[in-house]
Order: C-alpha cells, then sequence, then structure tokens
C-alpha cells in the first residue's frame, strides 16, 4: 500500500472532516452552555476540536491526513458561521500540524489508543500555546491553570482516544472503511492495542 496520499485518500478525509466541521460549529454553543458551571468544565468536552485529526488518521492511515483533516475541518466550520471567527483556521492549523508530528513521530504505523491519544494531546499543546499567546490564560493562578490544563487533557483523550476508536471500529466493523482501504483482521485488532 503506498504512503502517498491519492485524490481519493483527500476527498474522503475532506468528506470526513466537513461531518466534523459541522459537528465543530454545533459543539460551539454546547461549549458556551457549559462554561457558566464554572470551574473550567467546559475544557472536558474541549476535545471535540481536536478529534477530526485522529478518526481521519485512523481511516486513512497515511502521512498528512491528520493536518489536512483538521484544516478543512476548521475551514468547514468558519465557512459555516463560526462563533470564534476566523482565528478558527489558525487554531485548525495548529491542531493538525501538531497531531501530524506526533503520528510522525510514531512514523504513522500505530493506530491504537496510546498512539491517538498522544496526538490529541499534542494537538492540545498547540492550542494551549495559541491560548496563552492570545492571553487566556496567562492571568490565571496557578491551581486554576492546573485545572484548565488538566480537565483539557482528559477530555483529550476521551474524545480523540476513545471515541475516535468507538467510531472507526464501529466503520470497520460495518465495512465502510473497505471502501478507502482494505481491513484485514490486523488492522481491525491494531485499534484494541
Amino acid at each position: 500500500m503506498s504512503k502517498r496520499l491519492k485524490l481519493t485518500d483527500i476527498l474522503v478525509t475532506i468528506v470526513i472532516s466537513t461531518g466534523f466541521g459541522i459537528l465543530y460549529k454545533l459543539w460551539g454553543p454546547l461549549y458556551y452552555a457549559v462554561k457558566p458551571l464554572g470551574l473550567h468544565i467546559d475544557q472536558l468536552i474541549y476535545g471535540m476540536w481536536f478529534m477530526a485529526a485522529t478518526a481521519a488518521f485512523l481511516i486513512i492511515r497515511k502521512p498528512g491526513v491528520a493536518l489536512l483533516a483538521e484544516v478543512a475541518a476548521s475551514s468547514g466550520e468558519f465557512l459555516m458561521g463560526s462563533e470564534f471567527g476566523l482565528e478558527v483556521l489558525l487554531y485548525g492549523i495548529a491542531q493538525g500540524l501538531f497531531a501530524e508530528l506526533l503520528l510522525m513521530a510514531f512514523r504513522y504505523k500505530r493506530y491504537d489508543l496510546l498512539a491517538v491519544s498522544l496526538a490529541g494531546i499534542s494537538s492540545c499543546l498547540g492550542s494551549l500555546i495559541l491560548d496563552f499567546y492570545k492571553g487566556y490564560i496567562g492571568d490565571l493562578s496557578t491551581w486554576n491553570l492546573i485545572l484548565y490544563i488538566g480537565f483539557r487533557f482528559i477530555g483529550t483523550i476521551l474524545f480523540t482516544g476513545v471515541f475516535a476508536i468507538a467510531i472507526v471500529k464501529a466503520l470497520e466493523a460495518t465495512g465502510v472503511t473497505n471502501l478507502v482501504r482494505s481491513s484485514s483482521r490486523k488492522d481491525f485488532e491494531s485499534l484494541d492495542q
């Protein structure tokens, strides 16, 4: 199997990402609805915005997919009128790039919970760097910052790892992923490691 992206891979990634872009747009109001609960509970659901990269990578399993998926998803969210404005594209690029770098460190050969969770955490780090640069978290007291970052990491692992694997397992069980790549028993089992 060639590791280069074919036109089919790019189009499937964009279709997956468009779905996530719609979900991201719908997720914004939920994020703001949870925010008033305090104690950074909203950070537990923040991981959804990193999920396109890992889900698309688990399906396509080629270099460049994570970056393309996050950029396409954030573009879709922006075009639908994201309440976050144009900065959503900057976050999408950073999150996709950070996920891509982590997957590259594994040489794109690991498709298990640990690898995709770490890719999600890497995306999370990219978003935290941008949050710090924009001044969102620079003034938080130490305990508050630890809570903020800790909850974001927990939510990230849940969404980019556990939920992404569950979605792809369900798709593999139906045979939908065979349209993109042939899935062997080994491919299916690699999600369980």
